[in-house]
């Protein structure tokens, strides 16, 4: 067998350097285009495109989004920029800086307005407006959800002075929840684990419980996000116009829609030279629509975005 294997062998052909370098371009743009999904993403946006006119004007509809403010560094803020959330009642952006933890008050230019340091907070992620002037901050190693109240005035909030959620769901370090958005009306919290494995949730019953009436239901959307082309999840925002969720992916470089059942309606590359980015977002953190469907994205170490639908 050995030597069979070794005829085998000595038969094959030489190739010429040329063709070892075109073996080689060939190697790495299959590589590419797997690593990226370009195959998938060719298929979904050839899928969404047939229903183009169904979707358009009852969905968010990634594609038509282009970039505003393009990779603001936002003043103040050298790393770790993470979770974004819109508060419609005083029309300003909320984000939080992942170590050390602090939570910012930004206008919609990027423009830091206040800052609130996080005393006794640890790995804060994620964070979503619920409405009734409170806030929700999600810290990611312990998967601890907590409910603040929106600070009056600038200075340190404590850990030890509000209520938490700690769900402890395939703890495994740094690899826990993520993203957080909030659907009012049905009272749902959508949260997302970033990876190994990615995870989408949804806790009924939320405000509910704050309330008094406590009624928690926690549902696994694994099935919705099955054969989503994103190998990890950053951020999650539900949109109250629409009823659909839009997923922000870091590693992909993508944003995609889903509809109210988990179905992909659209998608937005987050690659340079879409969107009319210059450049590619390099590290997708946090995600959110204000009330006129304005799409906002901030990126480490310190980058603001601003998307508007044409």
């Amino acid at each position: 067998m050995l030597f069979a294997a070794k005829g085998v062998l000595g038969r094959l052909p030489a190739l010429s350097p040329w063709k070892w370098a075109l073996l080689l371009l060939l190697l790495t743009l299959a590589y590419q285009v797997r690593s990226l999904h370009l195959d998938e993403r060719l298929y979904f946006w050839i899928k969404t495109s047939w229903h183009a006119q169904e979707w358009q004007e009852r969905s968010l509809w990634l594609p038509e989004y282009r970039v505003r403010i393009d990779a603001k560094a936002v003043p103040g803020v050298a790393d770790n920029l993470s979770g974004l959330t819109y508060d419609e009642r005083r029309d300003r952006l909320w984000a939080v800086l992942n170590n050390p933890e602090e939570l910012l008050a930004l206008s919609k230019d990027g423009e830091v307005l206040a800052r609130y340091p996080l005393s006794g907070f640890s790995d804060v992620e994620g964070i979503t407006y619920l409405g009734d002037n409170l806030l929700l901050l999600a810290e990611e190693r312990n998967q601890a959800l907590v409910v603040i109240e929106v600070p009056d005035s600038p200075g340190a909030l404590f850990r030890e002075d509000y209520r938490a959620l700690t769900l402890g769901l395939q703890l495994g370090g740094n690899q826990g929840f993520e993203g957080v958005g909030y659907d009012r009306g049905g009272d749902r919290l959508f949260v997302v684990k970033e990876h190994s494995p990615r995870k989408l949730y949804e806790i009924r019953g939320l405000k509910a419980s704050l309330r008094g009436d406590f009624n928690l239901e926690v549902i696994d959307r694994d099935e919705w996000i099955k054969n989503v082309f994103a190998t990890d999840l950053s951020s999650v925002h539900y949109d109250e116009q629409t009823g659909h969720l839009a997923l922000l992916s870091d590693e992909s470089k993508v944003l995609l829609e889903l509809d109210g059942k988990g179905k992909l309606v659209s998608f937005r590359s987050l690659l340079g030279g879409f969107a009319g980015l210059q450049d590619s977002v390099p590290q997708g953190e946090g995600m959110t629509l204000d009330e006129r469907g304005n799409l906002y994205l901030v990126s480490e170490p310190n980058l603001f975005y601003r998307f508007e639908r044409d």
